[in-house]
């Protein structure tokens, strides 16, 4: 059996060492694959994996520096014009397996041409993949090929796909500020942005969550005595957890059918502001109206300071100093003590 065989199709040399294991396609070491089962496997992996953007933008932007490399080459080809050039590469490329192209309206001094492509591998993965698109790797490949031989930068518009139903892909090439690198930049922006995306929702779940456990453990309701129910205010009250605690409290005072409500104010020595006077008022005020009695504790010199100036009359609460000062006192309305 012959080890090294060699063939020559369409003037372009493919040979084999069999005893080394190698293909070459011109003298160059190459790999051969089976497009719709192992390729199409890559191509569903890296997709996987990447994300269908990410995966298109790693597409395009190989293909693009493929196509530099092909156009390096062949620029330094002496006595070769850009169109004998291009039917090289075409020709070239149909002997490796890569499909039918064709080129259309090259212009040279404008920079421009239409490339036909048909039964191309990346049209044979696509559909073995079963998409509606078709790829980017082509035309991107041949941009970066005709940026060489034009000495522009040259970008691509696809007309039409064959995957579309057309009997062709067409895509037409013009010079162009963009170039590959904006690609890769505004995925890094998108991914980016995803990210920031993503731990904004972290942050307001877990914000969320938060507020969630500060409702539930800030200013319990605590049935110290029959009728008689102490809440310790603790922090800083905005308008929101103000309501909170109005509408926690009022809910629950029936249920321990509370006759004395205690407000602890010992907490909010740093944090007593003129909302959290107005807070005490309004919530006395509205414990009355269902037959609860309210008890101030744990007032400060620098709260008294603050009520004064608030112009609210608290001094229609029972005041006193410490908490088991007003626990004595409710005790001793119903006749009560602690021994």
């Amino acid at each position: 059996m012959e080890t090294k065989p060699e063939i020559n199709v369409g003037g372009l040399q493919f040979a084999w060492d069999l005893e080394e294991g190698q293909f070459l396609f011109e003298g160059q070491d190459s790999v051969l694959f089976w497009t719709a089962s192992a390729m199409k496997l890559f191509f569903d992996t890296i997709e996987e994996i990447s994300g269908e953007d990410a995966a298109g933008v790693v597409l395009e932007t190989t293909g693009f520096r493929q196509g530099l490399l092909v156009g390096e080459y062949f620029t330094g080809m002496k006595n070769v014009s850009i169109s004998e050039a291009a039917h090289l590469i075409t020709n070239t490329y149909a002997s490796a397996g890569w499909g039918r192209a064709s080129i259309h309206e090259l212009d040279e001094s404008a920079g421009t041409l239409r490339v036909n492509l048909k039964n191309s591998w990346e049209h044979k993965i696509n559909v073995a993949q079963g998409k509606k698109e078709g790829g980017r790797y082509l035309a991107a490949h041949y941009a970066g090929i005709f940026t060489l031989l034009f000495g522009r930068n040259i970008w691509y518009r696809v007309l039409q796909h064959q995957i579309e139903g057309h009997a062709e892909t067409v895509i037409e090439y013009f010079p162009s500020e963009k170039n590959i690198e904006e690609n890769i930049h505004r995925l890094a922006r998108l991914k980016e942005a995803e990210q920031i995306s993503q731990l904004e929702r972290l942050v307001d779940e877990k914000t969320a969550e938060l507020n969630e456990l500060i409702k539930e453990i800030s200013s319990p309701i605590i049935p110290v005595l029959e009728d008689i129910v102490v809440v310790p205010l603790l922090g800083t009250y905005d308008e929101a957890r103000a309501e909170e605690l109005l509408v926690k409290t009022l809910q629950n005072l029936p249920k321990y059918k509370a006759r004395y409500l205690v407000l602890d104010l010992t907490g909010l020595n740093n944090n007593f502001t003129l909302h959290a006077a107005a807070l005490i008022d309004k919530l006395g005020s509205t414990a009355s109206l269902i037959g609860t009695d309210t008890i101030l504790v744990g007032i400060s010199p620098q709260m008294s300071m603050v009520i004064t100036e608030s112009g609210l009359n608290l001094s229609k609460f029972n005041c006193f100093q410490t908490l088991q000062h007003g626990i004595h006192y409710a005790l001793a309305q119903n006749g009560r003590s602690i021994i």
